[in-house]
């Protein structure tokens, strides 16, 4: 069965006229591909730029290997000296992870809670039935399969409340270390700045060691503006929301498993989970208007 499902807010209904209890599984609508907002961003960004280089000049000029090396290699050890290699390594990977995103639409997963817990509340085996299918989502399947095995509610929630604030912990780290790497950049490239400059004075009797002198020093001040302002700080923040959105869908699933578990009215449920959800991503699964069939407000 698919995980997809239409977005009304509408249950399916059943020969007896309640949801369907066919598919519990289904609901959470996966957003994946590619992350145009954060690509175009960069690119666009990248654009003006060049734009600009090539409209006063020759592009090579702004070619300089050992500005670069000042750069790039001086921000990535700097920024390891103030966390570890393993934090270094997670946060470039949470960093390529938020280009290719492959994140669930609240909605859908307020949806899907709800179905889940309206079919083990007319049959708890339901459960254990849906948990293959929920095996693209380690979460989710870890927490149907605690309410599953009977565990008692205060411990789901503690193990997987636990859980949630491990994994934020770990993406606020990362998004700490590209902050700290985009604070690093523009100060390596003044640190080169210096270094050109030093070059140059010290190079003065040679007019033909000026100018590689001066490239130096301008060019290291440009490549550290870059990548501290146009590349490191968006990454950091796109770590920090990717983070939040995952903090909030695992919150909604521990939610859901915590009141299943304690065998509450999925009502309650619902009321539950939309304290948690933005005001604008609330549902009204149950409140629905009697004479037209559709939920309130749509």
């Amino acid at each position: 069965m698919s995980v997809t499902r239409d977005t009304s807010d509408q249950p399916r209904r059943g020969s007896r006229g309640g949801p369907s209890a066919t598919s519990p599984s289904r609901g959470a609508r996966l957003r994946g591909g590619v992350d145009a907002a954060t690509l175009v961003g960069l690119a666009a960004a990248a654009g003006v730029i060049l734009v600009a280089i090539a409209a006063g000049g020759s592009l090579r000029a702004f070619l300089d290997p050992p500005s670069l090396i000042i750069v790039v290699g001086g921000t990535l050890a700097v920024t390891t000296a103030s966390f570890s290699l393993g934090d270094v390594a997670r946060a470039w990977r949470d960093a390529g992870a938020v280009l290719v995103q492959r994140t669930n639409d609240p909605r859908g997963v307020a949806r899907q809670v709800l179905l889940l817990a309206e079919a083990a509340r007319r049959a708890p085996e339901t459960l254990r039935n849906v948990l293959p299918e929920l095996r693209t989502d380690s979460f989710l399947h870890r927490s149907v399969t605690l309410v599953a095995e009977g565990l008692p509610p205060d411990d789901i929630e503690r193990m997987l409340t636990g859980e949630v604030e491990a994994v934020g912990s770990s993406h606020v780290k990362s998004a700490g270390v590209l902050r700290r790497g985009s604070e690093v950049a523009p100060a390596m490239g003044l640190i080169g700045t210096l270094v050109g400059l030093v070059q140059m004075l010290g190079s003065l009797n040679d007019p033909s060691a000026i100018g590689p002198a001066m490239a130096l020093a301008l060019l290291t001040t440009f490549y550290g503006a870059v990548l501290g302002n146009v590349v490191l700080a968006p990454l950091a923040a796109k770590v920090e929301r990717a983070a939040e959105e995952d903090a909030l869908i695992k919150t909604l699933y521990t939610i859901g498993a915590v009141s299943i578990a304690r065998q509450e009215n999925p009502r309650r449920l619902e009321m539950l989970l939309n304290a948690v959800l933005p005001p604008g991503k609330r549902i009204q699964y149950f409140d629905r208007d009697s004479d037209r069939g559709f939920p309130r407000g749509a």
